[in-house]
């Protein structure tokens, strides 16, 4: 992880991380709804496209992580974070940033420990039915191997950054999302589900666009379903 733009002067309240692989159509859009005084943390995977240079423009501050995978976007967002409250989202445009607001409020209250989004598509073409399937297929997998009745399984998330850290989480591909809620669950965290907005993304879904990116997503996960919950998790600091 290198870091290509200066760290902020203080602490933000909360950060969000935005694991963004060719997403400067939609960044603009995206780093506006970022809430007042929360930091936004754009994890370039590789773009060609200038996405960082345009993310750095608008202020977020920029991360780069080399290997290709939404988890290994994802965790090198977590570990330049440092804020208590540590919230996900896409970086396409499908959802608004500015909907974590009450899920942050939810987790610094104290009534969960994990909040995640279950996306309702607004429009056609916002969720296409192959990714729909495969979602729903997980999370009955989820409902068998944990307990916990959730619905969607969507990138839109918020908790607390040392408390994510503590477990442990390794997954770098599609399954990273899965394995940090079957960790959660078997840490005994409070896991709550909100309803949410989901739009037609802008541009074309890395993973999620075609039965290919499906099936592999699918396979990651099934691959974390399938791993024995740990009896340690010892506390994250590097990569």
């Amino acid at each position: 992880m290198t870091h290509s733009s200066p760290p902020t002067p203080r602490t933000a309240p909360v950060d969000v991380v935005l694991p963004c692989l060719d997403e400067a159509a939609a960044l603009p859009w995206v780093l506006a709804r970022i809430p007042a005084g929360w930091r936004a943390i754009v994890v370039d995977n590789g773009s060609t496209d200038g996405s960082a240079e345009i993310a750095r423009g608008l202020g977020a501050t920029v991360v780069h992580e080399p290997r290709r995978g939404f988890g290994a976007a994802c965790h090198t967002g977590l570990l330049a974070a440092d804020a208590d409250i540590v919230c996900f989202c896409d970086c396409d445009a499908s959802l608004d940033p500015a909907l974590l607001i009450p899920f942050v409020r939810a987790v610094r209250d104290g009534h969960s420990d994990l909040v995640l989004g279950r996306r309702r598509p607004q429009g056609r073409g916002a969720w296409p039915p192959h990714a729909r399937l495969g979602n729903l297929a997980l999370a009955r997998m989820l409902r068998r191997r944990t307990g916990l009745r959730l619905h969607d399984l969507g990138p839109l998330r918020a908790a607390r950054r040392t408390e994510l850290l503590g477990l442990g989480l390794t997954d770098r591909r599609s399954g990273y999302p899965l394995q940090m809620v079957v960790r959660a669950a078997d840490a005994g965290w409070r896991v709550e589900e909100r309803e949410v907005p989901y739009r037609p993304r802008t541009g074309r879904s890395k993973v999620t666009g075609t039965w290919r990116g499906t099936w592999h997503a699918v396979r990651d996960m099934r691959t974390v379903l399938h791993q024995p919950p740990l009896a340690t998790r010892p506390q994250e600091t590097a990569r």
